[in-house]
């Protein structure tokens, strides 16, 4: 390699983590910033107020994300078809997981959607207010988040799940949990299907936090099909399953890192308890 080659890699290589540290100090410190509001504003609210407040906050911070990403130059997203979405009536949305910038995405575009986040997450100082306030889902109780799911869809809301309960450690997607299915035959809630494509492992299961990626990184989003509410629980997440499978067979989907092998078992074990 010659001396020219190697010096454009080497300012390659500063540049795209000096844009990897501005895109995740821009994100803290406007989680920062809303945290003390979001505390404050959740005891003197009324759910309804709050909840409301508290989930157009998060769509409009999170689009400013996005935002900063795109005119930096570290990410390129195509989130378009997301907004035939707004102002829909109440939809599960059931996207694919390939990333830690899935739910993001999403939201970005959507300014009424209950999100069902682990418990840690909701109990987290830094991320937990936020969450709070828009009355996000905890999911440590199974039977609790699924009633507290049909709530949410009755007021109206779009409700965001991830079928396959973790990011996709193989291709081209994870078992299927049975949530989805649940809640859409108790809520009777049609679950529209959602389809995030990227080349890039950034933020994959397995990738750490500060790990450069080669940018631009790339994102599209599409719209999948819209399936009825479930009447056979199994029969539906069967015929869910083999439609995400087949949609996402020549998607274009990232490798996902090594380390992700090693937490694949866990998470098939997680798997196979919930649908068992």
């Amino acid at each position: 390699m010659s001396e020219r080659a190697i010096r454009r890699s080497w300012l390659r290589v500063v540049h795209e983590t000096v844009l990897l540290h501005l895109g995740l100090f821009y994100l803290g410190t406007v989680c920062l910033l809303w945290t003390p509001f979001a505390m404050a504003l959740q005891p003197l609210l009324p759910g309804s107020l709050g909840r409301q407040l508290g989930r157009r906050m998060i769509s409009w911070n999170f689009h400013g994300y996005l935002r900063f990403l795109t005119l930096i130059g570290a990410c390129r997203f195509d989130l378009r078809e997301l907004d035939a979405l707004r102002g829909q009536e109440p939809l599960i949305l059931a996207p694919n997981h390939p990333c830690l910038l899935d739910a993001v995405m999403v939201i970005s575009r959507l300014p009424d959607v209950a999100c069902i986040m682990k418990a840690g997450l909701m109990d987290n100082v830094f991320l937990g207010a936020g969450a709070r306030l828009a009355r996000y889902i905890r999911n440590d109780s199974p039977l609790r988040m699924v009633m507290r799911a049909t709530e949410d869809l009755a007021a109206g809301s779009h409700l965001l799940v991830f079928p396959e309960g973790t990011r996709t450690t193989r291709l081209p997607v994870n078992p299927l949990m049975s949530s989805v299915g649940l809640i859409a035959r108790r809520a009777k809630v049609p679950v529209q299907t959602i389809f995030i494509e990227t080349a890039s492992p950034y933020l994959c299961k397995g990738w750490p936090l500060f790990r450069r990626p080669e940018m631009p990184v790339t994102y599209r989003v599409r719209l999948g099909r819209r399936f009825e509410p479930a009447r056979d629980v199994q029969e539906f997440m069967r015929e869910l399953e083999h439609y995400f499978a087949a949609e996402l067979q020549h998607a274009t989907l990232p490798d996902f890192p090594a380390s992700a092998t090693s937490s694949r078992r866990h998470d098939d074990a997680a798997g196979s308890a919930e649908r068992g």
